[in-house]
């Protein structure tokens, strides 16, 4: 198996600043992947207009989808825009769904958090709720108010695993503690995809691909906030980074 630490493609959202288009990744997705998975992250550019989606993914050794502050565009998953569901980047959307269609159909590891838990469940043609604090019995999973990131990113809730789960046997415990920064979350699970994970109200936060040979897991946590200080998303990213060198030793 090559020593060379796999190339993990991770999308970039498209933002204006001063006013110009940049695409852009932030540093936490990028640092945990290279200091607790081991890998080399890449970005790709949200410009699914002009990309050889399929060749670009030949290249790599593992797919992730990270977070954001926007959210994926209720047409893909058949409903009307309102406030509810803004703010858009609908760059973004026209990459990533691209991404996971082709990430699937080659096998290639897959892993998501926030957005990229919720584009995967869209993909796969599930769809979205978009403001789980306004259902009667759940809990609010709107980042803590507060300046400071640690608070912020802090343990808000738990997180219930299936028994015999993928995400049991990596973290290897029945339960595990996360933070929540969310305010969307999945209404309808997506026929290809198993729940692994449910917050306390019930709501789905761990996903896997059914019939992925390879590792295609999603979660609706941020694992990647110092994940290399964090024993759990250090097992996570590294069973990601696993999967990445042993498909990378089959190409």
């Amino acid at each position: 198996m090559s020593t060379l630490a796999p190339l993990i493609g991770v999308c970039a959202d498209l933002k204006t600043i001063n006013e110009q288009p940049f695409h852009v990744v932030g540093d936490k997705y990028l640092r945990a992947l290279a200091e607790a998975g081991g890998c080399a992250p890449l970005i790709i550019p949200a410009l699914a207009d002009v990309l050889d989606i399929a060749g670009l993914l030949q290249r790599l050794d593992g797919l992730f989808l990270t977070g954001s502050l926007s959210n994926v565009h209720p047409s893909h998953y058949g409903e009307a825009a309102s406030p509810l569901h803004e703010p858009y980047d609908t760059a973004r959307d026209a990459l990533t769904l691209r991404l996971i269609e082709q990430a699937l159909s080659q096998q290639l590891p897959l892993f998501g958090v926030c957005r990229g838990f919720q584009e995967l469940n869209v993909a796969l043609g599930g769809t979205l709720h978009p403001a789980l604090h306004t259902l009667p019995e759940r809990l609010d999973h709107r980042r803590q108010q507060s300046p400071e990131l640690d608070v912020q990113y802090g343990p808000q809730h738990t997180i219930r695993l299936r028994p015999d789960g993928q995400f049991q046997q990596i973290l290897g415990k029945p339960e595990i503690s996360v933070n929540s920064l969310h305010w969307q979350g999945i209404d309808r699970l997506a026929p290809g995809l198993e729940a692994e994970g449910w917050a306390p109200d019930g709501i789905i936060e761990a996903v896997r691909v059914k019939d992925a040979r390879n590792f295609a897991l999603a979660v609706q946590w941020h694992p990647e906030y110092k994940a290399a200080q964090n024993p759990d998303s250090v097992k996570l990213f590294q069973a990601f980074g696993a999967a990445a060198r042993a498909y990378a030793a089959t190409r």
